[in-house]
C-alpha cells in the first residue's frame, strides 16, 4: 500500500490577512454604532413620550367651539401647572373626551350674561377681542351665577355653537379635570405659533 501523500496547504498571505482583520474590525465597529444610536434613539423617544404625557401633552382639536381661535385639526401644546387666569386657554377631561375652552372666571367669581352675550365678570365686562361675535348661547345657569371653590367657569370662544359651563350638563371646571393650558399651536404650520 502506498502512503498517502498531502496535498500542500495555501496559507493566506499578508494582504489577505489584513483584509480580513480590517473587515472584522469594520463589522464590530458597525455593530457598536448600530446599537448606540438604536439607544440614543430609544431614550429620546422615551423621553419625548415622558415630556408629551407628563408636562406638555399635545392635542388635536376636534369641533367647531373655539373657532376662529383654534380650528377642527388643529394640533396644540398645553403646558400643566395649576394656575390659571382669566383668558387662558384650558384643555380639560370631561368623561372620556378632553374638551378645549377659554377660562372666562375663577373660584369664587359671579359670572353674569346678557341676552346680547356680553359677559361680565365681578359686575365687570369682559374684554374679549378674540371673539368675532358674541352670543348668549345656551345657558341654563340661573344668573348671576358664582363660580364655586376650586373651580373654573370656562367657555368656547365660538358661543352660540359652544357648550359648556353655561350648561350644567358641562358645569364649572374643577382643578383635577384640567390637563393644561394651552400655549402654543404647532400645526398647521401657517398659524404656528403662542397662543394668545
Amino acid at each position: 500500500m502506498k502512503p498517502m501523500m498531502k496535498e500542500p496547504m495555501d496559507y493566506p498571505t499578508a494582504d489577505q490577512l489584513t483584509a480580513e482583520l480590517e473587515r472584522v474590525k469594520y463589522q464590530s465597529r458597525f455593530g457598536a454604532v448600530l446599537r448606540s444610536t438604536l439607544y440614543t434613539l430609544i431614550v429620546v423617544a422615551a423621553v419625548a413620550v415622558l415630556v408629551a404625557t407628563i408636562w406638555m401633552p399635545v392635542l388635536q382639536i376636534y369641533g367647531a367651539s373655539m373657532t376662529p381661535t383654534l380650528n377642527e385639526g388643529d394640533i396644540v401644546v398645553s403646558l400643566k401647572g395649576s394656575e390659571f387666569h382669566q383668558g387662558d386657554l384650558v384643555a380639560f377631561y370631561l368623561g372620556n373626551k378632553i374638551l378645549v375652552k377659554r377660562c372666562i372666571a375663577g373660584p369664587s367669581q359671579w359670572v353674569d350674561i346678557d341676552e346680547e352675550g356680553n359677559v361680565y365678570v365681578d359686575g365687570k365686562l369682559l374684554d374679549e377681542p378674540y371673539l368675532k361675535e358674541k352670543s348668549f348661547g345656551d345657558c341654563n345657569l340661573e344668573l348671576p351665577y358664582q363660580v364655586p371653590d376650586n373651580r373654573y367657569f370656562c367657555m368656547g370662544d365660538h358661543r352660540s355653537t359652544s357648550v359648556d359651563s353655561r350648561h350644567t350638563e358641562i358645569g364649572c371646571v374643577s382643578e383635577e379635570q384640567i390637563v393644561g393650558k394651552i400655549v402654543f399651536r404647532v400645526f398647521p404650520f401657517g398659524g404656528f405659533g403662542k397662543l394668545k
